[in-house]
């Protein structure tokens, strides 16, 4: 299997995280293992184009054997101003971007299923989202004020969080469902276990108890509780699954 990303064009830059690929995703058809990102994914499987909601969990996503695989993958919280939805009503969902875009979805498969490359698919996925970038209003500048200070290593509790970016509890509760799925809290904690995963990808040699309290978790049985949950891993197969 061949995964590859790329940046996105600097118009879509606010919205879209990067452009990927996946070549001979499953000669089987057997299904793989997606993990929770906190992000939004479009993806072209070969036949159809679907949504990509924001997981919770781990899904097993089944595809069809020696699919070409193409998508975009939106940043946190930047996606329903593309895809004209709130992120809550696609969490934990694969749904057809026909339902959201009607026929300018279609007349993108259609596209996407004679275009002859990996560059071409991209390019057309690409080209679709910037004529909806154009009509788009800014993403949610608060959301975008909340995932990067999560990403920073920020915890606390909701009060506290909300009090630091200046809202309500309840206004930072109800924008950041919109925005990214679901609460503040569970993207603290999605977060955390992508730091986790990149932790054990870049320092394989480092404990797993060290590793755990360096990315914020109390101890390795926290970690332990959090992949199991997240990834449906133990943190040994996890780290084996990143390497």
């Amino acid at each position: 299997m061949t995964y590859a990303e790329r940046l996105p064009s600097p118009d879509l830059g606010r919205f879209v995280r990067c452009v990927w690929a996946h070549e001979e995703v499953s000669r089987s058809g057997e299904p793989f293992r997606v993990l929770p990102d906190g992000c939004v994914d479009v993806v072209w499987n070969g036949v159809s184009l679907r949504v990509a909601g924001p997981d919770t969990g781990p899904v097993l996503e089944a595809l069809p054997a020696g699919a070409p695989v193409s998508g975009v993958r939106f940043h946190p919280g930047a996606a329903p101003a593309l895809l004209g939805v709130p992120a809550s009503a696609i969490r934990d969902a694969r749904v057809s971007l026909e339902s959201l875009w009607g026929g300018d979805a279609v007349r993108l498969a259609e596209a996407l299923s004679e275009a002859g490359s990996v560059e071409e698919r991209a390019s057309l996925l690409e080209q679709a989202m910037a004529g909806r970038a154009v009509r788009a209003g800014a993403p949610d500048p608060l959301v975008g004020a909340l995932v990067r200070r999560l990403a920073q290593g920020g915890q606390g509790s909701l009060d506290g969080l909300a009090s630091e970016l200046g809202v309500s509890t309840r206004q930072l509760l109800r924008r950041c469902t919109a925005a990214v799925g679901y609460g503040p809290k569970v993207l603290e904690r999605v977060l955390r276990f992508q730091e986790a995963m990149r932790r054990m990808q870049a320092e394989p040699e480092v404990p797993l108890a060290r590793l755990a309290v360096a990315v914020g978790y109390a101890d390795q049985a926290h970690l332990a509780h959090e992949t199991m949950a997240l990834g449906g891993l133990t943190p040994a197969a996890l780290r084996e699954r990143v390497r």
